[in-house]
């Protein structure tokens, strides 16, 4: 592909972004920015752009790369940094690669796609996908479509292998885990798109999936004194404290996921039984958890003296006004921040948020010897070696797993 002249890339970059209704105090940002780096470039006597151009653009105006390396940059000077970024990226994929998306701006403009995706999430409910997986691969899809979009293909026939790759190589950056998800998400839509003949070649079968190895990651846990720290500083006596406690009970004590943990309603709860009995959101299969006397006299209490009286089917709800159920993408990791803060536990980068407390579960039926079968039934893992990934936070359990060497070597 023939390179661009820096002039002629800084114009399709500004075509782009009015493209993505950026707004004109941005635009004005950017366009002042953008006559800094030509005068530098002029100054240079350089005609295209390069990462060592932007480099010492960035270096001769802001002195900003000592603190990026020691992650110490203001919210600024980041900025400073995503404006040599964004036309790198532009010249590479001929796109702007958009790490976050404001969740109240619609990517999809065009008819055609809008359609596209209406048409695909019917699809995903027809094949009886839960919820969350529907909101991936709709959001997925729509991304790689609003792809299409920067590169001007008109619709899903113009579709080639080419095209998928590139669109892949954009992903550069994201985990491991997020990759496998993307593209796991834009199989799925060829599928659709194959099925429903608006495409004729089976690019899922010719898109390679990259399985994220479960085994991995470590999980992140908490240990007992963190959780009883945690717990401590729950002001239990007012209605939302009562409702953080309930849902803080349930994730770590009976190991439940959080979009599960929203979804409750009062005919889940067999209290004659003492069990708590529902369909997982995310293998859509059907699981009997123990009803403990701790979690339910809390989510008693919470209904009886804290729940708002409105009129929804969800146990747990908002507390601002309008009272609402939880979002579909709350994670509820909001809740567990605010308590950590109050306890004065380091937030690290490490994750903490709600499905630590499901792994802290794991783990502690892990030090009491439960056998990982059993475990795998609590947490309504589909597949039983899930659970194997806990050994990891269990050193003396991970010892019981090596093998002697002396009678390996007896086998040589």
């Amino acid at each position: 592909m023939q390179k661009k002249l820096l002039t002629d890339l800084i114009k399709d970059l500004e075509q782009e972004m009015l493209r993505l209704s950026y707004t004109p105090g941005s635009m004005q940002f950017y366009r002042r920015r953008w006559r800094m780096l030509l005068q530098f470039a002029q100054e240079c006597e350089e005609n295209f752009y390069s990462e060592r151009l932007g480099i010492d653009f960035v270096e001769k105006h802001f002195h900003i790369f000592e603190k990026d390396f020691n992650r110490t940059l203001s919210q600024s000077e980041t900025q400073e940094l995503r404006i040599i970024r964004m036309i790198g990226d532009f010249q590479l994929h001929n796109t702007i690669l958009r790490r976050y998306y404001n969740k109240y701006q619609d990517i999809l403009t065009e008819p055609y796609f809008v359609a596209i995706r209406a048409r695909f999430k019917s699809y995903c409910k027809s094949k009886d996908y839960s919820e969350v997986t529907i909101d991936h691969y709709v959001k997925q899809s729509a991304r790689f479509m609003d792809y299409l979009v920067s590169q001007n293909i008109e619709n899903c026939q113009s579709i080639t292998i080419t095209l998928i790759n590139n669109y892949i190589k954009t992903l550069a950056g994201y985990t491991y885990k997020t990759v496998e998800q993307n593209i796991c998400s834009i199989r799925a839509f060829f599928r659709f798109l194959l099925e429903e003949g608006e495409v004729q070649t089976d690019f899922a079968a010719k898109t390679p999936m990259v399985q994220a190895r479960k085994q991995t990651r470590i999980p992140s846990v908490w240990t007992a004194d963190e959780l009883k720290k945690l717990i401590a500083v729950i002001d239990r006596g007012s209605p939302k404290g009562k409702r953080d406690y309930a849902i803080i009970l349930l994730a770590c004590c009976l190991g439940m996921r959080c979009t599960d943990i929203k979804s409750l309603k009062t005919e889940n709860f067999h209290w004659g039984e003492k069990q708590l009995v529902f369909i997982q959101s995310k293998t859509r299969t059907p699981l009997s958890l123990p009803l403990t006397p701790e979690v339910g006299w809390a989510v008693i209490d919470y209904l009886k003296y804290g729940r708002p009286n409105i009129n929804s089917p969800y146990i747990f709800i908002r507390h601002l006004a309008p009272f609402l159920t939880f979002a579909e993408g709350d994670h509820l990791n909001q809740i567990i921040k605010r308590y950590m803060e109050l306890a004065h536990i380091p937030i690290l980068k490490k994750r903490r948020g709600m499905h630590s407390l499901r792994h802290t579960m794991a783990s502690t039926l892990l030090e009491k010897d439960t056998p990982l079968s059993t475990i795998s039934d609590i947490l309504g893992h589909a597949d039983p070696d899930s659970t194997a990934v806990y050994l990891k936070v269990h050193t003396t359990k991970l010892r019981e797993c090596a093998l002697d060497f002396e009678e390996v070597a007896s086998y040589e």
